[in-house]
């Protein structure tokens, strides 16, 4: 299949898709499409199956019904060409490891580990240390990638970590709670990171958040999930004070600003009723 090709097949397909875990739906009857290139969030309460959708197009969680699709196989399948960053990792404050190790992890981690010695620079090692830099640069590592890990801020880390899921140059960038744990103005950058990442590479990006309000000027989908119950569409067809409030089964305002970016207020923390249980251990 040529670059162009992949660039008019969807990313993600999921058709009448359901996940259950302790013989429990965690969703169900789910139909999904997201585009080639396109910046989507996947949002909703904790416990409404937001990661297990994530871990459900990496492969690791198998459908109870239904099929999907992503990068044109079956999930697991097109794995090198996906860019995965877990929910957040703290680092010991005494790490060693540098940043720019970090990285590399993500490039030939699964084969060789982390590099030993120096040595005559083979033709591998130099592609690696090629790409290991690109996406570096790509997400303005450059002043602190080769500080220890655990001396660098939480916001440094994390485009670090980001660096992690990109040095393969991959065609979709799945992130689990990329924004937990930063403040406001970290959120904020972290999402015109990846939204810049998403239109200059013409890469898929799709993200589990929590809160809309730092992403929503950013995205060209969101996917909803709630009470066992998924909604699809742009922020527009979906962020409405009527559909929120239907899925969320409580009052949801959504206003306008004065930028025109839409703002909501009001959405619910407490675990949706339909949940189900991460058995990783993080938040669903």
């Amino acid at each position: 299949m040529t670059l162009d090709d992949r660039r008019h097949q969807p990313s993600v397909v999921l058709v009448n898709a359901a996940v259950r875990i302790a013989r429990q739906n965690v969703w169900s009857e789910v139909n999904l499409t997201v585009g080639h290139g396109e910046f989507v969030a996947i949002l909703g309460p904790n416990g409404t199956g937001k990661s297990t959708l994530v871990k459900a197009i990496l492969g690791l969680h198998p459908l109870a019904q239904g099929s999907a699709s992503v990068l044109g196989a079956p999930p697991g399948v097109a794995a090198r060409r996906i860019g995965y960053l877990p929910q957040r990792r703290s680092f010991d404050p005494g790490l060693p490891v540098r940043g720019a190790d970090i990285v590399r992890f993500g490039y030939d981690g699964d084969r060789w580990g982390f590099p030993l010695g120096l040595g005559k620079m083979s033709r591998a090692r130099r592609e690696a240390r090629e790409k290991i830099e690109w996406a570096i640069e790509m997400v303005g590592a450059g002043s602190y990638a080769h500080r220890p890990i655990g001396q660098v801020s939480g916001g440094e880390q994390q485009r670090l970590l980001i660096a992690q899921a990109l040095v393969r140059d991959p065609d979709l960038l799945l992130l689990d709670e990329p924004l937990d744990s930063l403040d406001l103005p970290n959120q904020g950058s972290v999402a015109a990171l990846l939204s810049d990442i998403c239109r200059k590479q013409g890469m898929t990006v799709m993200l589990v958040a929590h809160d809309v309000n730092p992403i929503l000027g950013f995205l060209d989908r969101v996917v909803y999930l709630a009470r066992g119950r998924v909604i699809s569409g742009t922020p527009g067809e979906v962020i409405t004070a009527e559909t929120l409030s239907r899925l969320y089964d409580t009052r949801i305002d959504v206003f306008t600003t004065s930028e025109g970016r839409l703002c909501v207020v009001g959405q619910p923390d407490a675990p949706a009723p339909h949940s189900g249980h991460d058995h990783h251990g993080g938040r669903n």
